[in-house]
């Protein structure tokens, strides 16, 4: 959208917005992050982003209730670590999931979901806020002006909802992130902010847990909802204290017994698992009757074919994706030919222990963007917010052709409006 300036000036005009948004990070890792630009789309391609962003996640929520009750053995073929197995059939709210992102490819013929961030998802504060902002900047109109309101009501709902789950009428809720990790703790602090209750942020490293009696803060009032947005459970049950205690499961355990409440809720891990979406597939392909009709038609519209094995993409010629069922940024991602020849691969190896999802690969599109680099080139996804199950904000994360933690962000806003959209 931005017209070709020289780096002299973008530096200056981006510096100057970025420097009043308070408790961002435009930067990450030395390097640029937030593009000081935006991306145009037309208003009914909006509206339909958000259509495929409920049919999606009707699907996933709909296939949960399914996956809570098949045996263990198949969780555990489905990469799901044994120290959860109890914990994914727990049900403690209505929500399946508060906050979820979905991962989408748009071809400008369709829309493809590549997979759903439903525990732990990021890019919040930067599609809630920092995005319309920039809208409103450069005099533009933002489709997600009113969707803070959203994820406000959606933050409310589902602390309301936990405190209901464990008998506290006035519980005592922590936010939690690495305060280290400015992405992650600013992100804490936003969803804070937008909380109505009162709460108290309270970094990892000075939690404590007492085995079977609950989660304290480092003056030891007992906490009953812990809101740990960016605090994945694959991780948190390899946590260990400095005795080599597995204070991770003890949490779990906590949750199990009803003695804390998490957010987001134990059925968003279950749909954290890639796995998922080859468990929809095959449903699909063999017409299972668990789906409706029109159910089937969102599934063929949207889902790429996905297996928990390569051999039905190999035979068929499919160039393909080969990804951890946990994983994250694109790391341990890998990339087949159609004569399944690797091609490409991300450099990080991080989650080689969990099983892989083979995915049919869909090319992203690719998109010209300025930078303090330059004006380059990259391939760009859309992030999508499920809030509760209604769309939320969008946004684009550009950048390599496997998406990962050095891609840039680039803020969505629309063209052509002749009506007030909302």
């Amino acid at each position: 959208m931005v017209n070709r300036m020289d780096l002299v000036r973008y530096r200056e005009e981006r510096s100057k917005f970025y420097q009043n948004q308070l408790n961002f990070w435009p930067d990450l890792y030395g390097e640029e992050y937030a593009l000081y630009d935006v991306h145009l789309f037309e208003q009914d391609e909006i509206k339909h982003f958000r259509l495929a962003t409920e049919r999606i996640g009707h699907l996933f929520y709909k296939t949960a209730d399914l996956i809570r009750h098949v045996p263990d053995e198949t969780l555990l073929e489905m990469g799901y670590p044994k120290e959860t197995v109890t914990f994914l059939r727990l049900k403690p709210i209505q929500m399946e999931s508060a906050i979820a992102r979905l991962d989408l490819v748009y071809t400008g013929a369709s829309i493809k979901c590549l997979e759903i961030n439903a525990d732990t998802p990021t890019f919040i504060k930067e599609l809630f806020q920092i995005g319309p902002r920039l809208c409103d900047h450069f005099h533009l109109v933002s489709p997600d002006r009113w969707m803070e309101r959203r994820l406000k009501n959606t933050i409310n709902q589902v602390i309301w909802q936990s405190a209901q789950s464990i008998g506290k009428r006035k519980p005592y809720i922590v936010f939690t992130s690495h305060q280290d990790h400015i992405e992650d703790y600013f992100t804490s602090l936003y969803l804070q902010e937008l909380a109505d209750f009162p709460s108290q942020f309270v970094p990892l490293h000075k939690l404590k847990i007492i085995k079977g009696e609950g989660l304290f803060d480092e003056e030891g009032r007992k906490i009953d909802i812990l809101y740990r947005q960016t605090f994945p459970i694959e991780n948190l049950i390899l946590d260990q204290d400095i005795v080599g205690n597995d204070i991770g499961v003890w949490l779990l355990d906590l949750v199990r017994t009803g003695k804390l409440a998490v957010i987001n809720p134990p059925s968003a891990f279950l749909l954290q698992n890639k796995a998922v979406q080859a468990v929809i597939w095959n449903l699909h392909i063999e017409g299972n009757s668990f789906y409706t009709d029109e159910e089937h038609e969102w599934i063929e519209a949207y889902f790429l074919p996905s297996y928990l094995e390569p051999d039905q993409l190999a035979t068929a010629g499919k160039k393909f994706v080969k990804k951890p069922v946990f994983g994250r940024e694109g790391n341990t991602v890998e990339i087949y030919g159609p004569n399944g020849t690797k091609i490409m691969e991300d450099a990080g190896k991080d989650y080689t222990n969990y099983p892989s999802l083979y995915q049919e690969f869909v090319e992203l599109p690719v998109r010209e963007f300025q930078s303090l680099k330059g004006r380059q080139q990259g391939h760009y996804i859309i992030g999508s917010f499920l809030l509760n199950g209604r769309a939320g904000a969008l946004g684009i994360r550009i950048g390599n052709a496997i998406t990962d933690n050095l891609s840039y962000f680039l803020p969505v806003g629309m063209g052509n409006i002749d009506v007030p959209f909302n």
